[in-house]
């Protein structure tokens, strides 16, 4: 995935080309034709000048004007123009406005100017969100809808909302996937990462050397339609079921990004939704109620996978696109280091970037959420605690993986790290999929739970709890 992020952002510049020669008789001749009007300030187009004009008499006009009329809500426009101009000095003149206006200086680190801004009180301006819809539908024209005449909708900041190098599904999502049988996945070994599901009596395995390179797998598990997303950047892989009151939302990537966790969109609102959270975030879904139902994954090895379930079918390598699906390949540079591709706007560093924490939330505490050190559960295997109402208790297997049910005070006392836990009263219950039972038949329900790194569960939740 590393690859495509590269190779997009080296196209970029002759896509913005390609515009700019499109608006090369209006840009010489300095007379920009508005398509929006705004009753103060800049209109959109002008900064569409410095982006992709390299007429210096033009350039210096619309520097001159921007100044004039200056307007705080400029400063992420001109972050992005900087970022994206196709010639030095539209690029220049964006960075002179800013260490003029702010105070700052960054150099060319554009991670450093977002972050400074992000860390500013929102100023919106009138037109930013039209600013964004012209300069990113240069790049995929499906991208203005989810930015133009969207700026009231929005229920994240707009400014920090960013780019992530690929066209709307250019990381091609896997719909119905080709499954095969256990016996039949010689392509995989013992010590391969799997992503495990469990629903309604059926077992499914999604490898994380497969799901790397697309990020998303849309399917059904136990008969229930779900979209597991995986968010590389974030180390997230969250199964969402995707009928919600009657209507089914056909998910997709949406090519941005919101503090380094992908954002998806659906085919028929074209909103922008939180993969963290799922629910609409910019767009006409935003204020409906809706928040997709989101379900238990394990992340575990193939060869313990298998174990618990001979019977689970995984996906095949017949995928419908050529890839390297070797273990480790996508990515690998990324995961190598503690080092983000897209930054947020918080540097926190009781963990590093990329620990993976266990991440709760729960529908019985919906204004609490916790991240827990999977380090920390290595050593407690058994750990019991509570969210709001939710009290819940954590069961760390051999290989690592993190299983979390509900908890109405049992005193477990130990766990064989396999499938037997044992009570203070010397009664063993049964750990399944599913859920906890004791020799009586009472039986505790799982709850939803799911792995992510540090960094990206805090910057989705800043006020989140941590043990560790």
């Amino acid at each position: 995935m590393i690859r495509a992020h590269v190779i997009a952002l080296l196209t970029i510049a002759a896509l913005a080309l390609l515009a700019g020669l499109l608006f090369t008789s209006v840009s010489k001749a300095a007379k920009l034709e508005p398509t929006v009007v705004l009753e103060e300030g800049i209109d959109p187009v002008l900064f569409d000048a410095l982006l992709l004009s390299s007429d210096e008499v033009l350039i210096d006009q619309v520097e001159q004007i921007a100044s004039a009329q200056w307007q705080t809500g400029y400063i992420p426009m001109l972050i992005e123009v900087f970022s994206y101009a196709i010639d030095r000095r539209g690029q220049d003149a964006a960075y002179r406005l800013l260490v003029e206006k702010t105070g700052q200086n960054f150099g060319s680190d554009v991670n450093k100017w977002h972050q400074w801004w992000w860390n500013q009180e929102p100023a919106d301006v009138d037109g930013y969100a039209e600013f964004k819809a012209r300069l990113y539908e240069r790049i995929d024209p499906k991208f203005g809808s989810y930015f133009r005449d969207r700026q009231d909708t929005a229920r994240i900041r707009l400014d920090e909302v960013r780019w992530g190098g690929v066209v709307q599904d250019g990381i091609p999502p896997l719909r119905s996937p080709k499954m095969i049988a256990a016996k039949k996945a010689d392509y995989l070994d013992e010590d391969n990462i799997v992503f495990g599901v469990f629903l309604n009596g059926e077992a499914k395995a999604y490898p994380k050397r497969i799901l790397a390179w697309h990020e998303m797998v849309v399917d059904e598990v136990g008969g229930t339609p779900f979209a597991g997303v995986y968010c590389t950047l974030c180390g997230a892989m969250i199964p969402y079921k995707t009928n919600h009151n009657g209507t089914h939302h056909k998910l997709g990537t949406s090519g941005f990004l919101f503090r380094s966790n992908k954002l998806m969109y659906d085919a028929e609102t074209q909103s922008l939704w939180s993969t963290t959270k799922g629910e609409p975030v910019i767009g006409p879904l935003v204020g409906k109620g809706i928040q997709l139902e989101h379900f238990s994954v394990v992340t575990t090895t193939w060869g313990e996978w298998r174990r618990r379930h001979p019977d689970t079918k995984v996906l095949s390598l017949k995928t419908g696109h050529r890839r390297d699906y070797g273990e480790g390949i996508a990515y690998q540079d990324y995961f190598a280091t503690d080092r983000l591709m897209f930054n947020t706007p918080f540097d926190d560093d009781r963990l590093k970037n990329k620990q993976e924490v266990l991440a709760l939330r729960f529908q019985a505490a919906p204004d609490e959420q916790l991240a827990i050190d999977t380090a920390f559960l290595n050593d407690n295997p058994v750990y019991i605690n509570a969210i709001g109402l939710q009290n819940f208790v954590v069961l760390t297997d051999k290989t690592g993986a993190n299983r979390v049910y509900a908890h109405n005070g049992e005193a477990f006392v130990s766990y064989d790290g396999d499938a037997t836990l044992t009570d203070k009263k010397g009664d063993r219950w049964v750990m399944t999929e599913s859920d906890l039972t004791a020799p009586d038949g009472r039986r505790l329900a799982r709850l939803p739970a799911h792995r992510a790194f540090w960094f990206g569960w805090r910057a989705a939740y800043p006020e989140t709890k941590l043990i560790r």
